[in-house]
């Protein structure tokens, strides 16, 4: 089973729905440390990973500012793990990057990224927080942050609630 499935996405997104990761190097100290995901629930708090996923925390950051996200929906609700910021809506939409695997553990709160499924390709759109320790996706999907506060609001994300805005810090 694939646990966070994207592998049947568009292969061609309107340039509009997703922009490339940027391809300027970024310096993990020049990164942001921390994210909030503003939602109607009440606001996630991230602490984020730019030493282990440089290029994952770069292109989410730019995502960021650029507003792509706000508006956007948590698609996916599950026992064990929400999932937002597809541009579709529907876990078939955004771009495609490199996977950067890291040593980081799946725990309660884990920020991933959606996989292709094909172990080289991640989407450069969807991200997922876990709700349950979900180590089966070590080495299998970028862990690029946890959540240090909000998962009290994370539990209370419904399909449909919406991505109000992301600040970074």
């Amino acid at each position: 089973q694939n646990p966070v499935p994207t592998s049947q996405v568009a292969s061609s997104v309107a340039p509009s729905l997703s922009s490339a990761p940027s391809t300027i190097p970024q310096s993990p100290e020049t990164l942001p440390k921390t994210a909030i995901i503003q939602t109607a629930k009440g606001d996630i708090e991230l602490s984020l990973y730019p030493t282990d996923a440089p290029n994952t925390v770069n292109n989410f950051a730019q995502k960021a500012r650029s507003g792509f996200y706000n508006n956007l929906i948590f698609h996916r609700v599950e026992d064990w793990v929400i999932q937002g910021g597809d541009p579709l809506g529907n876990g078939t939409g955004g771009g495609n990057m490199p996977v950067e695997f890291n040593v980081k553990p799946f725990v309660v709160g884990s920020l991933g990224v959606a996989s292709r499924d094909d172990g080289v390709t991640q989407n450069d759109a969807q991200f997922f927080i876990t709700k349950k320790d979900s180590l089966f996706l070590n080495g299998e999907y970028t862990n690029f942050g946890i959540v240090t506060k909000g998962m009290d609001v994370v539990e209370k994300i419904e399909i449909g609630d919406k991505i109000l805005g992301i600040i970074l810090q």
